[in-house]
């Protein structure tokens, strides 16, 4: 079987072989990568080269894979797979999504990315079965919920947490931004308790351990936003609708932290909110200075629109409420 992988990568990365890239090759390769036995082991490594291969093709190459895998997982969602499968599937996907080609990752997103307008979700595993197997069930849900997440995760095409990258994002994206990274973070303090996993069930803790980077990652990267955006406050004035994103974001930050009851997971670093806990203070206090400006001006503008002139217009009383406009009727005269 190993030798039939590698002639097909071969094949995927020769020249003029883009029509070799075919549907059935796709769902060839994903079917022997996500194969039900052995249950308890992830995707070797000479199945996972096989997909990546997939990527460094062409656009068609990459499309045929993102189907073959979306369609692998509503296959396990139906009922026609079983948990084992479904965890290799997202153990694929999280890997293919952090090491493939951006042209694969592009196809990926395309495909599995919940659809705005109408609410598809090819992630349906997020509501899967309970069944004979609890354990690797709930993982299933677990981690087709930090898919989810992850998919909203910029992709820079280069470390996200780069000075350079953050440093050009307006303030309105790194504020979205950081929610998202704020999002997966929580969702792993969240995960089920490792001591739930068999400690024989190689593919559950290969999950975890990638739920673990993403954490890490996640953490790395809320760090680098906040201080951007502390700096940025000491130099510019954010609008009052960022101020208040921001606000509720960083609240979210804060909430990471691990607690007592949190054992199973590490939460954020302490450093890490406590920078974020004085940067909140700072933005409620932009909050209530462009709130209390907003008052300012709508009072303003009332009292503008209350004022009444009366001025003389072909022998007859004119009441003008501006000064504006009696002053554009001043001309006609």
């Amino acid at each position: 079987m190993g030798l039939k992988l590698r002639r097909l990568a071969a094949a995927l990365l020769s020249p003029g072989t883009n029509s070799s890239a075919s549907a059935a090759d796709a769902r060839q390769a994903v079917m022997r990568a996500t194969a039900h036995h052995p249950s308890t082991a992830p995707p070797s490594a000479h199945h996972l080269d096989t997909l990546l291969a997939f990527g460094r093709g062409s656009r068609m190459s990459a499309s045929a894979l993102a189907s073959a895998l979306t369609d692998r997982l509503h296959a396990v969602a139906s009922g026609q797979g079983d948990a084992a499968v479904a965890l290799k599937c997202l153990v694929i996907l999280r890997i293919l999504l952090d090491r493939g080609a951006f042209i694969l990752r592009d196809q990926l997103v395309a495909a599995l990315v919940r659809h705005p307008a109408s609410g598809r979700n090819p992630l349906v595993l997020t509501a899967f079965p309970l069944g004979r197997s609890f354990a690797a069930a709930t993982w299933v849900r677990f981690s087709a919920r930090l898919l989810e997440l992850l998919l909203l995760l910029p992709d820079a095409p280069h470390d996200a947490a780069d000075a350079e990258y953050i440093t050009a994002l307006p303030n309105s994206h790194l504020i979205t931004e950081l929610a998202a990274f704020a999002s997966v973070a929580d969702a792993v303090r969240k995960a089920p308790p490792p001591s739930s996993a068999p400690q024989h069930n190689a593919l559950i803790w290969e999950l975890i351990r990638l739920a673990e980077e993403d954490r890490v990652k996640a953490e790395r990267n809320i760090a680098a936003r906040v201080r951007e955006m502390d700096e940025r406050l000491a130099t510019l004035s954010l609008s009052l609708a960022d101020a208040v994103e921001l606000v509720c974001v960083l609240k979210q930050v804060e909430e990471s932290v691990a607690s007592p009851a949190d054992w199973k997971w590490a939460g954020l670093d302490e450093a890490v909110v406590g920078e974020a806990r004085r940067l909140r203070g700072r933005a409620e206090e932009v909050v209530l200075k462009r709130t209390e400006q907003e008052r300012r001006l709508v009072r303003r503008d009332t009292a503008g629109s209350a004022s009444v002139r009366v001025r003389t217009v072909g022998g007859e009383a004119v009441r003008f409420g501006s000064t504006r406009w009696a002053g554009t009727v001043s001309s006609w005269r």
